[in-house]
């Protein structure tokens, strides 16, 4: 079997467009500057939603052209997929599309009927996105196939969360049972630790008489490992790019977005995502979450993002293929180029990694999987092709922590002033 190398030119077909689709306001996300290089990189013509003219996508020298759309989340089904139409039309040819979230991926995979004429994307079933997206959804999936995943409760009453913090087991993790709720009115926010019964039932008061929170079981971090693994999925289920890796830092800590991170091979994980995703039928490009504990040797299913993830570009094989090259190459028709992971390469987010390395030494906590030296690493903003991405992140990211450091200073010197 030929399996084509780095040095051998990728075949892109490059009179198809990408377009980067987000919904809600998140402009300094790093995967979406990452997709625009790596097709771009191609040749392929890269096109973006973006919150305004001014966003590290906006600015990107590969992108060919931006579509100011600032959106919320909480906008009817039929006036985003109207507008999609509309960025459709002005392109002009039919264009690959690529979501950075749940949001986006569920609205393409329920209105497919309406998008395919303008637009390229993987023929998922329309009810599985959604499903997969939801923390009720998947963890319901999980026990369907065998797979395991952390013990969980979704109550629907007050009552049900009262007698529940009778027998629980502290601490616990609680999490918002819809992905999308984070655009409304949210339970709690992200991945909320909860330490006893009396601090469970304080939180529950909160959360109305129909709770949308799940309850499940801390897998605490000294026993427990996170590893992650970064897919493509063609229509029959089958990996035509499958890569794994461990998360060394997030931002929350140990709850948040990846900050550093490292390809491991795992091949056990592998085979277990693989099996998984042929019997739900999913296809596309996915972005999963594991934690292993270590007090029963198993790997659990935490999250399942049914798109691809912001750290994406840690993995690639030896021929030069990600998750996003290899869904372009394959609904264009183009064969998908075979190859071994890069192993040992390192994904460093980096106005991300500084406070979380600082959290992490306080904690004493280390990913014993870690490799001590990186054969490579990808930075999710610096590049030397294209830097102003990375200085427009600086500038967004550094403005508000400056706003709040004069507030400060004119309100002392208001106090001292006064005294």
């Amino acid at each position: 079997m030929l399996v084509a190398s780095r040095s051998t030119p990728i075949a892109a077909d490059r009179s198809v467009p990408g377009l980067i689709v987000k919904i809600g306001d998140y402009p300094l996300h790093h995967g979406g500057v990452g997709a625009i290089r790596s097709l771009g990189r191609l040749g392929v013509p890269m096109y973006a939603i973006t919150e305004d003219r001014w966003t590290p996508a906006a600015v990107s020298r590969y992108l060919r052209g931006g579509f100011v759309w600032p959106t919320t989340g909480r906008e009817r089904p039929e006036e985003l997929v109207e507008g999609l139409l509309r960025i459709g039309r002005s392109i002009g040819r039919p264009t690959v599309l690529l979501p950075t979230d749940e949001e986006a991926a569920v609205l393409v995979a329920e209105h497919a009927e309406q998008l395919s004429g303008n637009f390229l994307f993987p023929p998922v079933e329309r009810e599985l996105p959604r499903r997969l997206a939801s923390k009720q959804g998947l963890h319901e999936l999980c026990v369907e196939h065998g797979v395991p995943s952390p013990e969980a409760l979704f109550p629907s009453s007050y009552e049900e969360i009262e007698e529940y913090a009778g027998r629980a087991r502290f601490p616990l993790v609680a999490k918002n049972r819809e992905a999308f709720e984070r655009r409304r009115r949210p339970a709690v926010h992200g991945t909320t630790r909860i330490a006893g019964p009396r601090e469970l039932l304080a939180l529950a008061r909160g959360w109305g008489p129909s709770p949308g929170v799940i309850l499940q079981e801390y897998l605490p971090r000294e026993q427990a490992e996170d590893w992650i693994v970064h897919a493509y999925f063609d229509a029959e289920s089958t990996p035509l790019a499958m890569f794994t890796g461990v998360k060394v830092r997030s931002w929350p800590p140990h709850a948040g977005m990846t900050a550093n991170a490292y390809v491991v091979d795992n091949p056990e994980l592998a085979d277990m995502a693989a099996q998984f995703i042929k019997q739900i039928g999913f296809c596309g490009i996915i972005d999963l979450d594991w934690r292993f504990d270590r007090r029963d040797g198993r790997y659990k299913l935490l999250d399942f993002n049914p798109r691809m993830g912001a750290q994406f570009r840690l993995f690639e094989n030896e021929a030069g293929i990600d998750v996003v090259r290899a869904q372009h190459l394959d609904l264009t028709g183009r064969k998908v180029p075979e190859g071994e992971q890069l192993a040992g390469r390192r994904f460093v987010v980096e106005n991300i990694d500084l406070p979380a390395l600082a959290a992490y030494r306080r904690s004493g906590y280390t990913t014993p999987h870690a490799p001590a030296r990186a054969s490579g690493t990808e930075l999710a903003w610096v590049a030397r092709d294209d830097m102003k991405p990375f200085f427009t992140m600086l500038a967004r990211f550094v403005r508000p922590g400056v706003r709040h450091l004069w507030q400060l200073w004119r309100s002392r010197r208001a106090a001292a002033l006064v005294e």
